[in-house]
């Protein structure tokens, strides 16, 4: 559905570029987009749903060029930003036929659309009540509403759960699981994407560090553990007051009982080694897999 070829982007008088040469493909379901706070996601996001021009490469969904047909793209897609707010005055009635009136829909077949979509997400209980008497999580819910009401082929869900509470995030997971087609969401949360994606894109610096299911990711780097408080080897990184290590489980047992934290190996350490700059050594490189 969504290919993606050496995509750069580099903002006037910024130092480094925000992405440097992305190449994927996207198919059917969730893919979750990894990665810090200035990594690259929303500049990707952006660019995907014609919002930002690229610097350089190109990308097409369902077979239409980005660039050259922004409007048969946008026909096909919805973009919720991070920073997308309800209007508090309307219902998550009056926003989701509103929204689909904009798209086209007539009035009639987008209440209809409407009643579908909240009751899908369990929100039809506050449909008539303005989104200002609502939570945080059942705001973010009023906008996967809008979403799944449109029937797009792709949605593209930019930290869809970034300040919400415990609760509030469980709930818009349910939402975005009811989701079909393509869903590309963006998250720092490695919790958010072992729950909801199929594919996993860890960004960092502008580029992808590393792409698969988390289950092969994972099982690339099974023979590690993690250790914190220590180095170890030439396989550190210093984390603010403290370092992060790299062994083998079968030398962990020596660290036990030291000032360390030994944790099992989970996709942050991905970035930690790739995207961070770990000096991994060669001894945990060659009984690990191939770390390129």
């Amino acid at each position: 559905m969504i290919e993606v070829n050496n995509i750069a982007k580099k903002y006037k008088g910024a130092k480094k570029p925000a992405l440097n040469g992305i190449t994927f493909s996207v198919g059917k379901g969730v893919t979750a987009v990894l990665g810090r706070n200035g990594a690259g996601k929303t500049t990707l996001m952006r660019i995907l749903s014609t919002q930002l021009t690229p610097t350089s490469g190109s990308a097409t969904l369902d077979g239409y060029d980005i660039i050259n047909n922004p409007q048969k793209v946008r026909e096909k897609i919805v973009s919720i930003p991070q920073e997308a707010s309800p209007i508090g005055i309307l219902t998550p009635l009056e926003h989701i036929i509103i929204y689909l009136s904009a798209r086209g829909v007539a009035t009639s077949d987008a209440k209809k659309a409407a009643h579908r979509a909240m009751k899908a997400l369990d929100i039809d209980d506050v449909a008539n009540k303005t989104t200002d008497e609502l939570s945080g999580g059942m705001k973010r819910k009023v906008f996967v509403a809008m979403a799944l009401a449109s029937n797009a082929e792709v949605i593209f869900l930019d930290e869809p759960t970034t300040g919400l509470d415990p609760i509030s995030r469980l709930e818009v997971w349910h939402a975005i699981r009811a989701l079909k087609g393509t869903v590309v969401l963006t998250t720092h949360y490695m919790e958010e994407a072992k729950e909801l994606a199929k594919d996993v894109i860890l960004v960092d610096n502008g580029r992808i560090v590393a792409r698969g299911t988390i289950e092969d990711l994972l099982y690339k780097y099974r023979n590690l553990v993690r250790i914190e408080g220590m180095k170890v080897g030439k396989n550190w990184h210093k984390a603010g007051t403290f370092y992060i290590s790299y062994v083998q489980k079968s030398q962990a047992d020596k660290y036990v009982g030291k000032n360390v934290t030994i944790k099992k190996f989970d996709l942050e350490d991905i970035f930690i080694m790739k995207g961070l700059g770990g000096n991994i050594s060669q001894e945990t490189e060659s009984s690990s897999g191939d770390w390129e």
